[in-house]
């Protein structure tokens, strides 16, 4: 009989923990907001938002703004040369066994042209700069679990993308240089105008340039690549193969081609597109 009570008590006990009552209000989502001023001192904004469903929106202000709802943490504080935004998970979290449902809401000046540093887990994140023109930041560095990511309208100085295994979409996007490293997940750019190095092992990453205007180095293990570059691109291919493959639809000049490399020169040849596969694909067209 002692043993049934203790076990209908434990059995009561986990269940008011992966359903409390309404009016225990630590258990249950809350909102909050938090503010920070951007100011000349103000280098980079960074952002850990975890597993929320995050959405950055550039708009008329002078400071920074999170507004969140749910069973996280919500910390914005100014160090000084840097605002910083976190989602940090309470100690009872691992109780909680089904699906996030968390959203937090950045706003952010338009008129801010610092870093911005985004890390993302098993959420989501969306960032569109305004249609009007693109947003101009210097240094964006973005690093992604398996959550996914929408990046639109940005024009920025260098911009380093580290996919594990999540989803990116970026799409009319301008850098001076580009740095994405993909491992298993899948990176999908279009309307991209810049250099490009890219390290790729088993994901999926996809490009297409309206204008090719820089170098493009790359290093595929055992994913795949898809370049689609404009019909008038002018660049000089050379590629290294040990048991992968390079397929090209441009017409090439000076082609040299066998199992181990593909190299020519496609219109004045002003660009470099430098790839080196072990047992991946590039597909170039």
């Amino acid at each position: 009989m002692k043993r049934i009570l203790i076990l209908l008590l434990v059995i009561t006990g986990l269940y008011i923990i992966v359903n409390p009552p309404i009016h225990f209000d630590l258990w249950n989502a809350k909102r909050a907001n938090g503010q920070a001023e951007i100011s000349t001192d103000t280098q980079t904004i960074t952002l850990d938002v975890s597993s929320a469903s995050t959405t950055i929106i550039p708009e008329k202000r002078s400071n920074v703004k999170a507004v969140y709802n749910g069973k996280q943490k919500l910390q914005v504080k100014d160090t000084g040369d840097a605002v910083e935004i976190h989602l940090k998970n309470n100690w009872f979290d691992w109780f909680n066994w089904g699906p996030s449902k968390s959203k937090l809401t950045i706003y952010i000046p338009a008129n801010y042209k610092g870093d911005m540093d985004i890390e993302l887990g098993s959420g989501s994140l969306q960032f569109f700069g305004p249609e009007s023109a693109p947003m101009k930041l210097d240094h964006v560095t973005v690093e992604i679990g398996s959550g996914r990511m929408d990046l639109k309208n940005l024009e920025v100085n260098q911009l380093q993308q580290d996919v594990s295994s999540g989803a990116v979409k970026l799409d009319t996007i301008k850098a001076n240089s580009g740095t994405f490293d993909v491992s298993s997940g899948k990176l999908d750019i279009k309307h991209y105008k810049g250099a490009v190095k890219a390290d790729v092992a088993s994901g999926l990453f996809t490009i297409q340039m309206d204008q090719l205007t820089d170098s493009v180095t790359m290093d595929v293990s055992s994913g795949k690549v898809n370049v689609d570059l404009p019909k008038n691109a002018d660049f000089t291919l050379e590629s290294d193969i040990s048991s992968g493959n390079i397929s090209c639809d441009f017409p090439l000049s000076e082609k040299e081609s066998s199992n181990n490399h593909l190299k020519g020169k496609h219109g004045s040849g002003k660009y470099k597109l430098n790839l080196d596969v072990s047992s991946g694909n590039i597909h170039i067209f």
